[in-house]
């Protein structure tokens, strides 16, 4: 008797898990995804506010040399951190993470500006590659960003 008990019990779960599972999985990734809105540093610069402190980031293309495209990170910021240091990413298929170290370029009206030029990596497959910019300060992410930067890299064509 207890056996059978025990059976109906562990089956009725399992249905419990097999219809509300699903239901609460995509709730979590729904939050998940309104607290992080996507930001396509190619469209223009990226603007959210951290911790009371507004932060714009921008990204340029620079000149195409013997390692592909040049690209020059912006970050301004009210924030006066001590380091930043952007972190790429491949958002399309994964190459590794490469940290970016930023120079801090002085403080313009309150405003730090921070700087770094790089060479986003490329597969020698694919032509192109989205990439993701994380931001840390020092060593530790910066996990409460609210954005997701990413960019489209084009590797070198011979």
């Amino acid at each position: 008797m207890l056996r059978a008990i025990a059976v109906v019990v562990l089956i009725s779960g399992l249905i419990a898990l097999a219809v509300l599972g699903p239901n609460w999985l995509m709730s979590t990734e729904h939050e998940d995804a309104l607290s992080t809105l996507m930001c396509d540093l190619d469209t223009g610069p990226c603007q959210w506010k951290m911790n009371g402190s507004l932060w714009v980031a921008e990204l340029e293309r620079g000149r195409v040399g013997d390692q592909g495209q040049e690209y020059r990170l912006q970050v301004h910021t009210i924030a006066n951190p001590d380091r930043l240091l952007a972190v790429l990413r491949g958002e399309s298929m994964y190459l590794g993470e490469y940290p970016v170290p930023l120079d801090n370029t002085g403080v313009d009206g309150g405003i730090d500006a921070w700087e770094a030029t790089f060479t986003a990596p490329f597969c020698t497959t694919e032509p192109e590659m989205t990439w993701r910019i994380d931001l840390q300060q020092g060593n530790q992410p910066m996990s409460d960003l609210p954005v997701k930067m990413v960019f489209r890299a084009e590797g070198r064509t011979n």
